[in-house]
């Protein structure tokens, strides 16, 4: 187990010998981070954990022989590290998620190591004190059917607004699939790569009850309708009278991220006259927790996730000890949560 008075010591997986030298040489520039070892694959990788006691892996998805998924499924059982994907813009990353990875980096393009070592240094920074799914679903299918809210008018003026990073993609999929397909309009601000969020859009919305897709421009936000934020951009909420649609546009990062949960939670604050709901989920750092804040101030009904269920307390943690939430409760029990708020509307 790591301890924030050490190093962190980590394990680089990549069948690639160059990528091997430029991650190995970019993360040991922190000083935070020892490089204790690397693997060529992912069957050396597994004869060297025992021996080499890393406190991360970063782990490329695609490798000869035994692949990335198959790794992540031999090594968790006994070894139940955080592990980090170094991921080329494919879907199976986020199988791996829910076998039990931590987070992901996408592959950096040509001219851009310098921004994939600073994005996957900080992820591995967050890795180390993260929670590690010991046991992994089988199989994602799709949600059970769930009770439908109903044609009561009230609900037609509510909007909920969630915001997660590490350990999120798997965690908000808890929450929204135990959904009902006409939920109240909701809009998801997650951390992620650019090129990921409309194949996680389209992942949740192949499992999930409602539609979800990745927000455009100018989106109208109503019924049974969850919108993403697109990687890169920010996603704010824009009133026009009693019409609410979503601005997704360029611009400085806002506590650090593009998209911020922030962002997206201070224009719920500043715009919407209607009722409405904030979540904050797990998530390293404090990004969401300022902007909770604001919407409890005016008038929302603020949920956090809690400790145990988090992969990383951080964004939640920060969010609780200002005040911002009102109610904690696990990822699985969240929906329940909220939709029990919804039926007192």
């Amino acid at each position: 187990m790591w301890s924030v008075n050490k190093k962190i010591r980590v394990m680089v997986v990549d069948d690639s010998v160059l990528a091997r030298t430029m991650i190995t040489q970019g993360l040991d520039k922190n000083p935070r981070i020892e490089i204790v070892g690397t693997a060529f694959n992912a069957v050396d990788a597994m004869s060297k954990v025992a021996q080499l006691k890393p406190d991360v892996i970063t782990s490329d998805i695609e490798m000869p022989g035994m692949n990335g998924m198959d790794f992540l499924k031999t090594l968790l059982p006994k070894y139940p590290l955080p592990v980090i994907l170094v991921s080329s813009l494919n879907l199976r990353v986020f199988d791996a998620l829910s076998a039990g990875a931590v987070d992901f980096v996408r592959k950096p393009e040509p001219g851009k190591n310098d921004a994939f070592i600073e994005a996957l240094t900080q992820k591995v920074i967050a890795a180390a004190g993260a929670k590690v799914r010991r046991a992994a679903p089988a199989s994602i299918t799709q949600a059970g059917p769930v009770a439908p809210l109903g044609n009561r008018p009230g609900l037609d003026r509510v909007i909920i607004a969630l915001g997660a990073s590490t350990g999120g993609t798997e965690a908000t999929l808890e929450v929204l699939k135990r959904l009902p397909a006409d939920i109240p309009g909701m809009l998801i601000t997650q951390h992620m790569p650019t090129g990921f969020t409309k194949m996680y859009a389209e992942r949740l919305n192949r499992l999930c009850n409602m539609e979800v897709r990745e927000a455009r421009n100018g989106d109208e936000i109503r019924r049974g309708l969850v919108l993403l934020a697109p990687a890169d951009l920010q996603m704010r909420v824009a009133r026009t009278g009693v019409k609410y649609t979503v601005s997704c546009t360029p611009g400085e990062k806002v506590s650090g991220h593009r998209p911020s949960v922030d962002a997206l939670f201070f224009s719920m604050a500043e715009q919407v006259k209607c009722k409405m709901v904030g979540i904050i989920m797990t998530g390293m750092g404090r990004d969401g927790a300022d902007g909770l804040l604001q919407m409890r101030r005016a008038g929302a009904y603020t949920i956090g996730q809690d400790k145990e269920s988090c992969v990383v307390y951080g964004m939640p943690m920060v969010a609780q000890n200002i005040g911002a939430v009102q109610i904690q409760a696990s990822c699985e029990n969240i929906a329940s949560v909220l939709l029990r708020q919804l039926n007192t509307l």
